[in-house]
């Protein structure tokens, strides 16, 4: 008997439709009036195995995406076989019980469809899209790989081959070594230290009994979120998502990994890299930053905006890049997930232009961290999330990201229906409160890679 919890609001349009020949489920759903998801237009069921399900329709489209995660990340990677996570995740699409690899690819051109699977710090990820016709179809490859996979021989060593050249591209490239060295300095001792798609000698160590005893262990149903978006009912999408997973179970799953606590630098820390034959350097530096749960998440992604996002990269880039000409590009970003993700300023220079960029960077996060922004940055800024809240749910691949997202994060279903109310709240003495607990100018973590 699959079990399952509807939690969804109940006013007087019920709908009832069989889980099962034996039970009758009540639901409520109502169309879609706003571009902006909400509880009353998002379906969510929670399975008793752990599953829970997300659909919303979307009729104004043929197509329908299937996305979703597993909580099967490389936060489970033994240090010796870094990569292991990623690896695992790659190779559930080289084959199964049912479709061989030859099959899986044959299936998805010929209904025109795509689907593709990746490894994550917490987790695995899943996404597919195709016509509503052929939602089946996504449904079978996804229930097949993570369920029966096969690990073929022939087929992981050839994507052992395709990771040890990425890995090699890697090595190559300044701005990737300057980011997993930021990643060294600032996550010392911490799990997110690690690359997610390890070392040429982590890979090399992983083996086919690896993978499937990875598979065993960590792939299961606890935690997997899964979303559907697009023409079709949300209870038929759901009916078919529990009749092919409703029953499946993994007892040795563990738990999601509990991160420890993070210590922050107590000086600053820079570290160099030299990679010989190129003709730039990129830099790296910043501090960890908020949570995406924590309060001060959205006041300090308004202030990353104002500080290197907004125009042209905001005032790093009138400060470093227009007015003192040291910087091919440079920008700012914050990474809120549901640890704490960076907080940094990346820019790619002249090796001449190095210890230049970076003392004007630190002079312009003193400043950041010192005085409120004025209000016509902060009010240019708050225009731009609210106006671009609607661009990014144009696409039924965008609602089922913003869909996913809140389940990640426990925003609320509502959530994206109380953002604009939310962004115009934010005041210059929320993003200096936010800015002086994050970004410390005198404890930056830095990174160099370059000639």
């Amino acid at each position: 008997m699959v079990k399952i919890k509807i939690i969804f609001p109940v006013p007087s349009n019920k709908r009832y439709f069989f889980i099962n020949e034996h039970e009758i489920y009540t639901a409520t759903m109502i169309p879609a009036t706003t571009a902006f998801p909400g509880a009353d237009d998002i379906f969510r069921v929670e399975l008793g195995n752990g599953i829970v399900i997300l659909c919303r329709a979307n009729f104004n489209s043929p197509s329908i995406v299937v996305s979703g995660f597993l909580t099967a990340g490389s936060l489970f990677d033994p240090e010796e076989k870094l990569g292991l996570a990623d690896f695992t995740a790659t190779a559930l699409m080289r084959g199964a019980d049912k479709f061989n690899f030859n099959k899986i690819f044959d299936l998805l051109e010929s209904a025109g469809a795509s689907f593709a699977v990746s490894g994550a710090t917490h987790s695995v990820s899943f996404n597919g899209k195709s016509l509503a016709e052929d939602l089946d179809l996504l449904l079978d490859i996804l229930t097949e790989i993570i369920q029966h996979p096969t690990f073929p021989e022939e087929q992981i060593e050839r994507l052992r081959a395709q990771l040890l050249t990425s890995l090699a591209m890697r090595s190559q490239d300044t701005g990737e070594m300057a980011s997993l060295a930021f990643d060294r300095i600032v996550y010392k001792n911490h799990p997110y230290s690690r690359p997610e798609d390890g070392y040429p000698e982590t890979i090399q160590k992983i083996t086919r009994e690896d993978l499937e005893l990875f598979h065993r262990k960590h792939i299961g149903p606890q935690g997997m979120v899964l979303v559907i978006v697009g023409a079709v009912e949300p209870e038929t999408a759901a009916q078919k998502v529990i009749q092919k997973l409703g029953e499946w179970k993994n007892p040795k799953q563990p738990e999601p990994v509990k991160l420890p606590p993070l210590k922050p630098l107590s000086e600053e820390r820079i570290e160099r890299l030299q990679i010989p034959g190129k003709f730039q350097s990129d830099i790296v530096l910043g501090t960890p930053g908020p949570e995406r749960k924590s309060s001060f998440f959205i006041p300090a992604t308004i202030g990353n905006n104002i500080l290197g996002r907004f125009g042209m990269m905001g005032r790093l880039g009138d400060v470093v890049r227009e007015n003192a000409g040291l910087a091919y590009h440079i920008s700012s970003s914050l990474s809120g997930g549901l640890g704490p993700g960076p907080w940094y300023v990346s820019a790619g220079v002249s090796p001449d232009n190095v210890d230049k960029t970076i003392k004007l960077v630190r002079e312009e996060i003193r400043r950041f961290v010192s005085e409120k922004v004025n209000e016509e940055e902060l009010n240019d800024s708050k225009s731009n999330f609210i106006g671009r809240l609607p661009l990014s749910l144009e696409s039924n691949a965008g609602v089922a990201a913003a869909i996913m997202n809140l389940e990640r994060y426990q925003l609320g279903l509502n959530y994206y229906r109380e953002y604009p109310e939310l962004i115009q709240g934010v005041t210059a003495e929320h993003i200096l409160e936010a800015a002086q607990k994050y970004l410390s100018p005198e404890h930056l973590a830095i990174a160099v890679a370059g000639p």
